[in-house]
């Protein structure tokens, strides 16, 4: 079915790129390889990130959760970086992409050794600043209103707060309202 626009970013930009590697002065985000499957199991099994990512991994979903990156990267659908302090694997970042309606999602998750550190801000910054220059438009994100940790790195990375979906995500213990927050580009 045609569109009624032109896209905004071509999808296959990104299926004709590497990936690229994101540094800021703390952290690295780059892409996932194979041997971050036991530092992924590690992290899906502490209880803040099953809470709110609602999963547990195997080495064997690791594994598979590794190659979908690297296909949704090829396929123009997400980026997905693992974030990296002093050589340790110490989150994720990953930006659902809708390239050409120019928008993306975001998410993301910090293992509890490096909570705290500010590297989720840092992080969702850089990301976000990649997107925009990439040509993206608008990246939002949403949390439960229950997980006050991610309002304050969407604060942190500039996110303006725009509203509450009520009873909008399953968690394990319930339906959660969900807040969403949202950067444009050019700061709009």
């Amino acid at each position: 079915m045609p569109l009624l626009v032109d896209p905004v970013i071509a999808p296959e930009q990104f299926s004709n790129t590497t990936q690229p590697t994101l540094r800021t002065d703390v952290i690295v985000l780059r892409p996932w390889t194979e041997r971050d499957a036991a530092a992924i199991v590690a992290a899906y099994q502490e209880p803040a990130i099953q809470r709110w990512h609602v999963r547990a991994m195997t080495s064997a979903e690791a594994l598979h959760w590794i190659l979908d990156a690297h296909t949704s990267w090829s396929e123009g659908t997400a980026a997905s970086w693992a974030v990296e302090v002093d050589g340790a694997m110490a989150g994720r970042m990953t930006l659902k992409l809708q390239p050409a309606f120019g928008g993306a999602v975001a998410s993301y998750w910090t293992c509890r050794w490096a909570s705290g550190r500010g590297i989720a801000p840092r992080g969702l910054i850089a990301a976000t600043s990649w997107a925009f220059e990439a040509g993206f438009h608008r990246i939002e994100l949403e949390h439960s209103t229950a997980n006050p940790a991610s309002c304050r790195v969407a604060a942190k990375a500039g996110f303006e707060a725009e509203g509450t979906r009520r009873s909008a995500m399953l968690h394990a213990d319930g339906w959660h309202d969900m807040h969403v927050h949202a950067r444009i580009a050019g700061g709009r």
